[in-house]
């Protein structure tokens, strides 16, 4: 039997890992909390998906000791589990929503919380892709530029980028199969979809788009804020 027929209605849950310090991003304190189109960075995040009908509950996992939810109260189950790495504070989220109700066999959504231009439409279109496929899948971008590995500073090789895609988030498994990937691969792993690959499985590729880039750099936040001002008009 299919996965996707061992539970008739299985739902989907959005859970957000928000515990990073944004180190790259050359912040005073979490860029999740930064400021961007008059707003912190965070809530556009978390506005996409509460447009989405179908996400049964959206879960934010913060670093133990964060006070900006409770200064900033959320629609969204904010846990203060968040571990050192990404996969633990995946997986440690994962286990809070078992604990509040969720199945193995039901759907995550697993986003960065500095993904902050996904919007409504791209969460329903990996949905729509991705529910009826036995391994899941995420939203991912095929590269446009030339790829160059170095060494010491100088290319060393050309890479063919024909095959080759950016992987983006949300990054769509059942709950079951995502901490039996997160067990197995270990807490180094960086994304949802490497922890599946470790159980010998191919998750599905889901065209994501170019403006669905994640927040990293100082750049980035013009970039981002330019976008969403877009979309305001």
């Amino acid at each position: 039997m299919a996965a996707s027929d061992s539970n008739p209605n299985p739902r989907f849950y959005a859970l957000v890992p928000c515990a990073g310090t944004g180190s790259r991003a050359g912040t005073s304190g979490p860029k999740q909390y930064e400021r961007i189109a008059g707003q912190p960075l965070v809530w556009h995040t978390l506005a996409a998906f509460a447009a989405v009908k179908r996400i049964a509950r959206a879960m934010v996992v913060v670093a133990p000791g964060d006070g900006f939810f409770e200064r900033n109260p959320t629609s969204a189950l904010v846990v203060p589990c968040g571990g050192a790495t990404r996969a633990q504070s995946v997986k440690n989220g994962l286990y809070e929503l078992r604990r509040v109700g969720a199945t193995e066999n039901d759907w995550v959504l697993v986003h960065d919380a500095a993904r902050c231009l996904v919007t409504p439409e791209l969460i329903d279109k990996l949905i729509d892709a991705v529910q009826g496929d036995e391994v899941g899948g995420l939203l991912a971008h095929k590269l446009p530029d030339t790829l160059k590995r170095d060494e010491d500073g100088r290319v060393a090789e050309t890479l063919d980028r024909e095959d080759k895609w950016a992987a983006q988030t949300p990054q769509m498994f059942r709950i079951g199969m995502l901490l039996q990937g997160l067990e197995r691969a270990g807490n180094g792993v960086t994304d949802e979809a490497a922890a599946i690959e470790s159980l010998g499985k191919r998750p599905l590729l889901v065209e994501g788009g170019a403006q669905n880039f994640k927040v990293t750099y100082p750049e980035d936040f013009a970039a981002a804020e330019i976008v969403l001002k877009g979309r305001m008009r």
